[in-house]
Formats: structure tokens, C-alpha cells, sequence
């Protein structure tokens, strides 16, 4: 069988956009939680100020996963990071090794960037991934919990309420 794994383009927008609503239907997110358009994601990926970088594995030349990442900053460190915000392979693909092949090449770009981590996030329940994730060689931080704040908290912490 055929993998590859090459850079989005632009062309690549609208199936980002469907990896990422199947990535929450699999992720058992309630409808309408997915607030990112393709304008948006092109924009965030290709637009003026990009801020992120996407990566789309083919098999047998058709798409069948994507990756998105970006870099962060490691003030211990002194050096960059690669964070993964989002990896995700459909379906009807898995159990062929693409996601373990998108996050070895995402290693790669790390080390060829000089960056001092790779790091994301896996939901508690995701036992198979977390199954990879620890094969591969990542450890799970058990001290560390993500916080988030958005929406009305966000806005009203700020002082600047919709």
C-alpha cells in the first residue's frame, strides 16, 4: 500500500475543514461546536498572518489525514516548540500506521527546527491513542491539566463583554 505525507496547500482547505468536523464527531462534540470556517482556516494557514501549518497524508493518493501544528515557546528552554494542535485520520484508514507516520514526520520537522519539545494533548478516553502515544516513546505530564477560558469568561475577564 501507498503512504505519503507532504505539506497542505491551499487546495487542501476544504478537506482540513471535513477532517476537522469528523474530528469532533469522533471526539463526541456537541453540534455546532466546530466555529472554524474554511475562510478561517485558510487564513490561519495560508492567509498574510499565518499562524499555523497543516500536513495531509495520502493513501493511495487519496487524503485520509491531516495534522495541524504550530510552534510555541519554551522560556526553560530558551528555544521553540512544536505543538500539535489536532491529528486526525478517517475511518474508513486507520489501523494502516498513518497517524504513527504523520507524528514521525512531525518529529522530524521538530528536530530539523531545532525545537526543544513536541507536545500535545490526548483526551483521557482515547485509550488506543494513548496506547500509541506511549509506544512511540511520548510520556503522559500527570501533574500538568490544560486550563482554557473562551466565550463570556473570556470576554468579561478581559473587560470587553460581547
Amino acid at each position: 500500500m501507498s503512504l505519503s505525507i507532504r505539506s497542505a496547500t491551499r487546495n487542501d482547505v476544504s478537506t482540513i475543514q471535513r477532517f476537522v468536523e469528523e474530528l469532533a464527531a469522533f471526539e463526541k462534540a456537541p453540534a455546532g461546536a466546530v466555529k472554524a470556517t474554511s475562510e478561517r482556516l485558510h487564513d490561519a494557514l495560508f492567509g498574510e498572518h499565518a499562524v499555523a501549518e497543516a500536513l495531509i497524508a495520502e493513501w493511495e493518493g487519496e487524503p485520509a489525514a491531516f495534522a495541524l501544528f504550530f510552534h510555541n515557546f519554551s522560556t526553560w528552554e530558551g528555544r521553540k516548540g512544536l505543538y500539535l494542535e489536532d491529528l486526525y485520520v478517517g475511518e474508513a484508514k486507520r489501523g494502516h500506521g498513518i497517524g504513527s507516520a504523520l507524528l514521525k514526520r512531525l518529529a522530524e520537522i521538530a528536530v530539523e527546527r531545532d525545537c526543544a519539545r513536541f507536545e500535545w494533548v490526548v483526551l483521557d478516553w482515547n485509550e488506543s491513542a494513548i496506547r500509541v502515544y506511549e509506544h512511540i516513546g511520548a510520556k503522559m505530564q500527570p501533574e500538568w491539566r490544560v486550563m482554557r477560558m473562551e466565550g463570556d469568561a473570556l470576554t468579561g475577564f478581559a473587560g470587553t463583554a460581547r
